[in-house]
């Protein structure tokens, strides 16, 4: 119904004594008065109220209609890290403002300490074993250098006692020979031994060096998570806690928001701080009304929590790809997301609102309009009725292009003329069954 639209106009006498003075209405009005003379006619004295509305120079538009959320052009993304068990303990409230370097998500860091003080006594514990291990070692080689250092001196002696065989009986000089031999078999199986022993010993050292090398990690790991349990704000701003993709709400619903106890996986997107210094729209087109529209177009936005202030955007992306959404049971329907960017920022925006925006396909200022319902039909031409004292009359006109609510009238009428909003012979017939 037009914004023009008047009281109704009643139609008809209440009082059976005032016949007389209706028929001399009714004669003096004529044709003209036709459409009010068949109302009281059909009514008798029962009151009959036509609604009207004013015929009223405007702006014609032709636009289609749609809706949408606010949303910040540039804002950081709070995601969560690469932790285990990445368990929500605390969460900044969200559209409240935070400061630089306040928390804003903290992850329950027991486990990762518990598993922190563990690994580092495991360290210590290795630490300890190399100091034992090289002791042992110590004591192996010093063991290997007396046995060497014996079993050298055991052949010198034996080749001492060998170079004596001049003097000595043939018997006594093969025997010093044979404990020569022994004495060098001695000296290579000690130094064979030594040489083991090393080997083992470099083996023990590498693997201990190992266990610890890796026990090492793992408590540089633990910090690191430890390290990665908080969050905090890179800039001032508001927070905006974001929907947790991995948790059932109801049928058809928008997921709820991450809160305390929920457990994150690595890269979800929990929070964000967005930029109010420059918005946008995000909106989802339907399938009939993408091929109406072009980038650029001019967008009238309501936001539902700010009535009162209209806001001008700009499309300037639509998507060229529809995007699917299943809703059940088999059904699914297509919508082309599309954003716009607003050309001025109130400081009462904040990201999620809800909007509808009217994108403008075509305009022309100082129109003649009339609503939609005021057009009729007669004599297969557009006509109205025209309000004329207490009647109506039918009057031809001659129409423009139309939208959902407004006709233009390009001949027929003029600015202020009174029109009915129904056909008043239809209202006069309900009115009688009454």
């Amino acid at each position: 119904m037009s914004k023009d639209l008047k009281p109704k106009v009643r139609l008809g006498q209440s009082a059976a004594g005032n016949r007389r003075r209706l028929i001399l209405g009714v004669l003096l009005t004529g044709g003209l008065a036709a459409g009010g003379y068949a109302a009281y006619k059909n009514v008798g004295q029962t009151k009959v109220e036509v609604p009207v509305a004013r015929v009223r120079k405007g702006e014609f538009i032709i636009s289609v209609k749609t809706r949408g959320e606010v949303r910040s052009t540039r804002s950081v993304i709070l995601s969560a890290p690469q932790i285990p068990e990445a368990r929500i303990v605390l969460l900044a409230e969200s559209g409240k403002p935070i400061r630089k370097g306040d928390t804003v998500i903290e992850f329950d860091a027991a486990s990762q300490e518990q598993y922190y003080i563990e690994r580092t006594t495991s360290v210590r514990t290795v630490d300890k074993e190399i100091v034992q291990l090289q002791a042992s070692h110590r004591i192996t080689g010093e063991m290997d250098s007396m046995n060497k250092m014996t079993a050298t001196y055991n052949v010198d002696r034996a080749k001492l006692e060998a170079s004596k065989a001049q003097i000595l009986s043939e018997i006594e000089g093969k025997k010093n020979e044979i404990d020569v031999t022994t004495a060098e078999g001695d000296l290579d199986q000690v130094t064979v031994t030594i040489k083991a022993h090393k080997t083992t010993q470099a083996a023990d050292v590498e693997r201990v060096q190992n266990k610890k090398d890796k026990t090492v990690r793992d408590v540089e790991r633990a910090k690191g998570y430890l390290s990665r349990m908080k969050i905090i704000a890179p800039n001032d701003g508001i927070v905006n806690i974001l929907p947790n993709t991995r948790t059932n709400g109801a049928f058809g619903s928008t997921p709820p928001p991450f809160k305390e106890g929920d457990r994150a996986w690595t890269g979800a997107a929990i929070a964000e701080i967005p930029d109010l210094s420059s918005m946008r729209v995000e909106l989802k087109l339907d399938e009939v009304d993408r091929g109406k529209l072009q980038l650029n177009q001019v967008l009238r936005v309501r936001v539902d929590a700010i009535p009162e202030v209209e806001f001008k955007a700009h499309l300037d992306w639509i998507s060229p790809i529809a995007a699917v959404l299943y809703k059940g049971m088999g059904l699914t329907e297509k919508t082309f997301p599309a954003r716009a960017t607003l050309e001025k920022v109130d400081p009462r925006l904040r990201p999620g609102m809800s909007c509808t925006a009217e994108i403008i396909i075509e305009s022309a200022p100082d129109s003649l309009l009339i609503p939609a319902r005021a057009s009729f039909m007669s004599k297969g031409k557009p006509a109205v009725w025209i309000q004329r004292g207490e009647a109506f009359e039918i009057r031809p006109i001659e129409v423009g292009k139309r939208n959902d609510t407004d006709i233009v009238v390009t001949n027929g009428l003029k600015a202020g003329d009174v029109i009915a909003m129904e056909d008043p012979n239809e209202v006069a017939k309900r009115a009688k069954k009454i």
